[in-house]
């Protein structure tokens, strides 16, 4: 997912993290149109459900339809000032960027399919984008930059060393409507994975 937000899993949500434990709120994640939007709202900045239905390919019926549901659940909202008529600017909701997934086990039975879901077309997203590397990275290496890591850690160090790096996409990033002139959208991702297991 890259609502403008950063994702991360985990149950315990530092200060000025956001937890999406709520099953409609996970349900508005859950659908791929939605993410889609999410992600080019963050990418390219505030636009109407007309200028994303051309990027995307839909009708703006449809694209309306979904920001609407975006905004009934926090994600986007409307610009006031930029809107006119029927014309209606949306941009990321301005807040907690760092939106965490709640931990499968804090979740009712029946909600837990909505939360695999999301996690299920985060995974398919980042595959999509790991494919890319090889190209991207022989492109254009001050923009596609990897590192492969493996060391021990304890869970407390291991939670340190991920607020750390939230830390460092908070310093360093920019919103869409804030970010200066010379910078672009950026995908990052970092996840950890036990290896006593492999």
């Amino acid at each position: 997912m890259e609502p403008g937000e950063r994702e991360g899993e985990g149950a315990d949500a530092a200060a000025g993290a956001a937890e999406t434990a709520d099953p409609e709120r996970l349900k508005a994640l859950s659908h791929p149109l939605r993410r889609k939007i999410l992600r080019r709202l963050a990418a390219h900045g505030p636009a109407t459900s007309t200028t994303i239905g051309e990027a995307l390919g839909e009708n703006t019926g449809t694209t309306s339809y979904h920001l609407r549901q975006l905004e009934k659940y926090g994600f986007v909202e409307e610009i006031p000032e930029r809107s006119a008529g029927r014309e209606r600017w949306w941009r990321p909701t301005r807040g907690p960027r760092d939106v965490r997934m709640p931990a499968a086990g804090s979740l009712a039975a029946a909600d837990r399919p909505v939360l695999a879901e999301v996690l299920r077309l985060g995974h398919a997203e980042d595959m999509a984008l790991l494919s890319r590397l090889p190209e991207e990275y022989e492109r254009d290496r001050e923009w596609a930059r990897l590192s492969r890591g493996f060391t021990h850690m304890t869970r407390e160090g291991l939670a340190e060393f991920f607020e750390g790096y939230l830390r460092l996409l908070r310093e360093h990033g920019f919103g869409p409507e804030d970010a200066p002139p010379d910078a672009r959208p950026v995908h990052l991702r970092l996840f950890t994975l036990p290896a006593d297991e492999d």
